[in-house]
């Protein structure tokens, strides 16, 4: 049965499939766009680049030739999207599903491009500026932090000190502009209906699963699609220094050894998911959890939840 999305409102619907990296988005998301007539656009911050297939654990190509993909292979590894501009693409993506009389599903786990998007941030158009770019990278984490912390505290204290490629990208937003990025960063709720939906696992599932997925990125030539970025985009470029890219680039580099590298990215991994917790509260009123642990049932579930919100008997 097609999901007629404009049957009971004015504003276009939109679906949030949201949770923490392996918890299951992929596999949950297909399940629903293909019951539900959607198209899913990608809100990962590290699936924009192209090249980067595996360590990004990007929808395959028979999945994605299964449900239409937004949003995934926009530019090189040695190009930058900022979050406006991505910001700017999503929308233009979800309206033209919507325009298709199709059911837009945003799916990702990078807080920040989910909540830009679903939260109409107003972020601040400057351009890179390579040459400040360039003078930043020379700095360590701790300095970095320490001259966010004196330029803009509320930036700082929203920044995990070890995303680098975000300390930078605030620093140069506040030098170039005179204000800080905090102070730019207002919101107009976009012109959507938007159901909020998270997928969550017990934490000790959770670390199996994204322990599981690192061999299996392995196992899948995770080491070879890194030495070949590195040789034709250089280690400095920032998409390398991605989850699994950096850890193995180190190997690469006689750093430390293979075992320390995968210990690394594991360890990462899970540091990154209690991060992305941050962005994504379990107590958030505006998301409806589900346990998937059983992703059949969650599935099933989740489309009957859309199903009955298409047609207004959900008030949020």
């Amino acid at each position: 049965m097609k999901v007629d999305p404009h049957q009971s409102s004015a504003l276009g619907p939109l679906v949030l499939i949201l949770g923490p990296t392996a918890v299951g988005k992929t596999w949950v998301s297909l399940r629903l766009a293909e019951a539900l007539d959607g198209e899913i656009v990608s809100a990962d911050s590290r699936q924009v680049y192209r090249e980067m297939d595996i360590g990004t654990a990007k929808a395959t190509p028979a999945q994605r030739a299964q449900v239409p993909h937004h949003l995934i292979d926009v530019v090189d590894p040695d190009e930058t999207l900022t979050l406006a501009q991505f910001q700017r693409l999503a929308y233009a993506a979800i309206d033209g599903i919507l325009a298709r009389v199709n059911l837009p599903f945003l799916v990702g786990g990078s807080g920040q491009y989910v909540r830009a998007v679903v939260e109409g941030w107003s972020v601040p158009e400057v351009a890179p500026q390579e040459r400040l770019r360039a003078a930043l990278e020379t700095l360590d984490g701790d300095a970095l932090a320490r001259w966010l912390e004196t330029l803009d505290p509320v930036a700082a204290g929203r920044i995990d000190r070890r995303n680098r490629r975000r300390m930078i990208r605030a620093l140069e937003v506040t030098l170039v502009t005179g204000r800080p990025i905090s102070a730019q960063q207002s919101k107009s709720p976009p012109p959507y209906r938007i159901l909020q939906v998270g997928l969550a696992l017990a934490r000790p599932l959770l670390y199996e699963r994204l322990d599981a997925r690192v061999d299996q990125m392995l196992a899948a030539g995770l080491l070879e699609e890194t030495r070949r970025l590195a040789e034709r985009y250089g280690w400095d470029v920032p998409a390398m220094s991605g989850l699994g890219y950096a850890q193995l680039g180190a190997y690469l580099r006689g750093e430390m050894t293979l075992a320390e590298s995968v210990a690394a990215i594991k360890r990462e991994t899970r540091r990154f998911v209690r991060h992305q917790a941050n962005w994504f509260k379990r107590n958030d009123p505006k998301i409806h959890w589900f346990n998937a642990a059983e992703p059949v049932q969650a599935a099933a579930a989740i489309e009957r939840l859309v199903r009955d919100w298409l047609v207004g008997s959900t008030s949020r």
